[in-house]
């Protein structure tokens, strides 16, 4: 294991953070798999997994099990750790900008312009020149604060992977899983390992966020270079949220690292038995066919079903009371499909975001992110 670190821009004086990587694994096997967590610094589910990761990486990585090079970031947002207010952790958004942590990440827009000048025929070179292409805009870029020299920081640690696992959680949540149309023949196997009950689909869900800065910039080569100039699948990517945050146990987060090495094995990462595989705990359905609830008025918010539930069209999901007329104003689902998260919030303003049931007929267009 090699432990490497980045320093990051110094946003005011006597003050210093860092990115922190821990390398396994041989550099010349021809694969690249990139592993962080808690992107959103307040997800500690996800965390709490990649502590253990390290730990099982450790021992195979001396017992020269790996065949392949396994970046793993345990701490992705040193930035938002320190953010908190009144006691409470707030590690989704920069305190200093409102923005989100892990959204409009660099797009690469002079990409395609450049690769058609010098991609060639070879599909295996044009990986190689499109790597080089995106690491000489990477070194170009000169980040003006310090969530903009953490978010390039991530990328120059990434941009060459493979593959990239970005690790999560929701508020409330059961395990899911989101990744694009064409990456998930490769990563129905993870589902499956870490028995997601969802699993949702999109090529571009329109936030710009970290997994898909990787998945959709070989999309758009794929789109735009002739046919004379192949572009393979250079990065497939995918965001796993480790159910909600309260969900901090030994015994949740070894069974999801365990899962993890599992589907290693499974990608030929790992060299060891590849163990046989779970049945799939849900089909994967369209992003844009999840329905998205919010609260139509102000109250007291009772949940009225459990999370990883399958919902009927119809189904009841939740109360909102007001305390000051006792009326009741009951919110059921146009959809069905599975309860996947909710908003761990016991009291609503009118317009709040409630939860989420999966479902199979794509309605929703544009960004289909929450904040």
């Amino acid at each position: 294991m090699n432990r490497q670190s980045i320093p990051l821009l110094s946003p005011a004086i006597g003050t210093h953070r860092e990115l922190v990587s821990f390398h396994f694994g041989p550099t010349d096997r021809g694969q690249k798999i990139y592993i962080q967590s808690s992107l959103h610094a307040d997800e500690t589910p996800a965390m709490l997994t990649t502590v253990l990761l390290k730990r099982r990486l450790l021992e195979l990585d001396q017992q020269g099990a790996l065949e392949a090079e396994i970046v793993l970031v345990p701490v992705a947002n040193p930035v938002g750790l320190g953010q908190y207010v009144l006691g409470q952790f707030l590690g989704r958004f920069d305190l200093g900008s409102g923005k989100n942590f892990n959204r409009h990440f660099l797009q690469f827009t002079k990409l395609s312009a450049r690769a058609k000048e010098v991609l060639g025929s070879d599909a295996a070179e044009n990986v190689r020149l499109v790597r080089q292409l995106i690491a000489e805009e990477l070194a170009g870029q000169k980040p003006l604060t310090e969530f903009e020299s953490l978010q390039l920081a991530s990328l120059k640690l990434s941009y060459d992977a493979d593959m990239v696992i970005d690790l999560h959680c929701s508020l409330e949540a059961a395990m899911h899983l989101y990744t694009s149309e064409a990456a998930w023949p490769e990563f129905e196997p993870l589902s499956r390992y870490l028995g997601a009950q969802a699993s949702l689909l999109a090529t571009n869900s329109g936030g710009e966020s970290f997994d898909e800065t990787h998945s959709l910039l070989w999309w758009k080569l794929q789109q735009d270079m002739p046919a004379d100039k192949p572009v393979p699948n250079g990065a497939i990517a995918v965001t796993v949220e480790c159910r909600g945050q309260r969900d901090v146990s030994y015994e949740v987060a070894q069974e999801d690292a365990d899962a993890i090495v599992d589907y290693l094995v499974w990608r030929k990462a790992i060299r060891r038995e590849v163990k046989p595989m779970p049945a799939l705990r849900s089909p994967a359905t369209p992003l844009a066919g999840s329905e998205q609830f919010y609260a139509p008025v102000s109250g007291i918010l009772i949940h009225r079903a459990k999370i990883g539930e399958t919902i009927r069209v119809g189904q009841a999901l939740f109360d909102i009371v007001d305390p000051l007329t006792d009326e009741t104003t009951t919110i059921s689902s146009n959809t069905e499909g599975v309860f996947y998260m909710r908003r761990a919030i016991r009291f609503v303003t009118t317009g709040a975001p409630l939860g989420r049931v999966t479902g199979t007929r794509p309605f929703r267009t544009g960004v289909l992110l929450g904040a």
